[in-house]
């Protein structure tokens, strides 16, 4: 098949899961283009089989500000004319949707008729998506696309009780390459970031309100009072400085590092031992995902789609969120016994076996085998 993946070229969950699933693709013999303003932060892999064409928004004093949705929209019929494509996957209701859908129509006049598959990620429901100014958008492009999948059952469930879709939503999970976590302790070179003694907790995030980082802060202050410890901060964000500040206030700040963003996710995990995520609500929880496939167990909060991912008392532990001492107790009681640490890694690594990419990428092969055939019917 010929695809052509929408997404933002981001560090972010959406923009790193489908830049994986379309190299995935490529691998499986698939033609893949990828169409957005920037080429995506992990896409290094550029052939025969993966194709990457910039949006470029023309600058015009008339706008105030740009309609980066005309111009995807344009690119996309013009990508779709050029190469042949087959199928649209688009990651992101808003303005994905909404730009694929204008381009199927514009491209439907010339005899042309291709399909949108939306996968709904999160934000793009439960925040943009929601907001009264959007959400008669939203609820067009989701029930204009030919297919909708969504990352959780709990997006889903959010997705049909904060909108009106006519639409059926396949539950199609994130996922990860198992294989790039096969890492040896002599690749780890864990002696770079702390001591034999000390015990490293790692938290990665677009440090955004919604990830409460101050409460990753108080839990870790917690923590190293009981247990010799160093805490890994990875990202960038708005409340990256006030983070900053809070360790200096708590006397921590020898004990914290902050790297910014990194294409080293893998390489920071491999000598983790505690990974962090206590989200006021996440779609899916990939960070924690990706933590448990380096054999991290995961202290979360009990919200949307992570206790899908994060099995209470096997892979780590949920709490309420915001409930701070609760997860400082449940963080000590993994790292304090080195027998449980242990055991609490292997149910990780284990449990993360499940969304493997292999597994996962051959059901949105199927999806598009199906949207083709069921959309062929109207053409």
């Amino acid at each position: 098949m010929k695809i052509g993946i929408v997404c933002y070229p981001t560090f972010g969950g959406s923009g790193v899961v489908a830049t994986e699933l379309g190299l995935a693709l490529s691998k499986r013999g698939h033609e893949i283009h990828f169409i957005t303003y920037s080429q995506p932060v992990r896409l290094d892999l550029l052939g025969s089989n993966v194709h990457y064409h910039e949006v470029n928004v023309p600058e015009y004093p008339l706008f105030l500000y740009q309609p980066y949705e005309l111009a995807l929209s344009s690119k996309l019929v013009d990508m779709v004319k050029l190469h042949g494509i087959e199928i649209l996957h688009v990651h992101y209701a808003i303005p994905h949707a909404y730009a694929a859908y204008m381009a199927k129509k514009m491209l439907q006049e010339e005899g042309i008729y291709v399909p949108i598959v939306t996968t709904l990620h999160g934000t793009d429901i439960t925040l943009v998506g929601s907001h009264p100014f959007y959400k008669p958008a939203v609820t067009f492009s989701i029930n204009k696309s030919d297919a909708v999948t969504s990352v959780s059952q709990s997006l889903k469930d959010d997705t049909l009780r904060l909108f009106d879709i006519k639409k059926d939503i396949d539950v199609i999970p994130n996922f990860i390459d198992i294989s790039k976590y096969k890492t040896h302790f002599t690749d780890c070179q864990r002696e770079i970031m702390a001591t034999e003694k000390e015990k490293i907790v790692t938290h990665i995030s677009n440090f955004r309100k919604v990830k409460q980082i101050p409460d990753i802060i108080n839990i870790f202050y917690n923590i190293q009072k009981e247990i010799p410890a160093k805490l890994m901060m990875v990202g960038e964000g708005p409340e990256k400085l006030n983070a900053e500040r809070l360790c200096k206030e708590l006397g921590i700040s020898d004990k914290v590092v902050f790297f910014g963003n990194s294409n080293e996710i893998d390489k920071i995990l491999c000598f983790s031992d505690l990974f962090l995520l206590p989200s006021l609500t996440e779609s899916f929880g990939l960070a924690a995902l990706e933590a448990m496939a380096s054999g991290v167990p995961v202290i979360s909060s009990n919200t949307g789609g992570i206790p899908e991912v994060n099995i209470e008392g096997v892979t780590g532990f949920l709490s309420e969120v915001n409930d701070v001492e609760d997860m400082s107790k449940n963080s000590i009681h993994i790292l304090k016994d080195p027998n449980r640490l242990m055991q609490f890694k292997q149910n990780a690594k284990e449990a993360s076996r499940k969304f493997d990419i292999n597994n996962i990428v051959p059901q949105y092969e199927s999806l598009y085998q199906r949207t083709l055939k069921s959309c062929s019917r109207f053409v």
